[in-house]
């Protein structure tokens, strides 16, 4: 992957907390729905890390094909989400940085970015604006979302206004990784939380 196209990849997830919050409006009513997972979903990132490597890591990034399917729940903002298990540690607590292993796709099962493929997982501040809203909910809880705990892995379905709404997104050179009123799927692992150069404990 070329530096150019790793820093699109990752800037589609730095928002702009004054235009994000335009965006958000009503959604459709709480409701149930199964969840068919493809080769793997999740986002969020404010680093540009280094590309994928070794074997080990590819076979990561597929393991998510024998994951069994899930009933996500939406909830009142819109966001869908359901636990393929949770975790035995602890919440992070909001504005804490945290690791997560993730997949990013569209809703037609397309993936554009995930940090399997960079061979490590992301760092990321959780629960105060740094990301999509729907990634900040789907994470750190709120609004009838439980929040993850560490070792957790959570299947997350955003709706375009807790997403980037119907401007496209991550966009470099002209070319935007993003469309307009994009649907995204997620699929995220709670590694643990992060400090300096150590991990705290569960």
């Amino acid at each position: 992957t070329s530096s150019s196209s790793s820093s699109s990849s990752f800037s589609h997830l730095v928002v702009n907390n004054a235009k994000d919050s335009r965006k958000w409006s009503s959604i459709a009513p709480i409701k149930k729905c199964i969840f068919d997972v493809g080769i793997g979903l999740l986002a969020a990132s404010v680093l540009v890390l280094s590309p994928l490597e070794a074997n080990a890591t590819r076979i990561e990034y597929y393991a998510t094909v024998g994951e069994p399917d899930c009933e996500l729940t939406y909830v009142r903002s819109g966001l869908g989400y359901c636990d393929v298990s949770v975790g035995p540690g602890k919440p992070a607590p909001r504005g804490q940085l945290i690791n997560i292993h993730y997949t990013a796709r569209f809703a037609d099962g397309t993936v554009f970015d995930s940090s399997y493929k960079r061979g490590r997982p992301l760092t990321m501040r959780i629960g105060v604006g740094k990301v999509t809203k729907g990634l900040d909910q789907g994470i750190a809880g709120g609004e009838g979302v439980p929040p993850m705990q560490i070792g957790g892995k959570r299947k997350l379905r955003i709706p375009p206004p807790l997403a980037y709404g119907p401007e496209p997104a991550g966009c470099f050179n002209g070319d935007c990784n993003i469309p307009g009123n994009a649907t995204l799927l997620y699929d995220i692992n709670f590694v643990e939380i992060y400090s300096g150069n150590r991990s705290l404990p569960n």
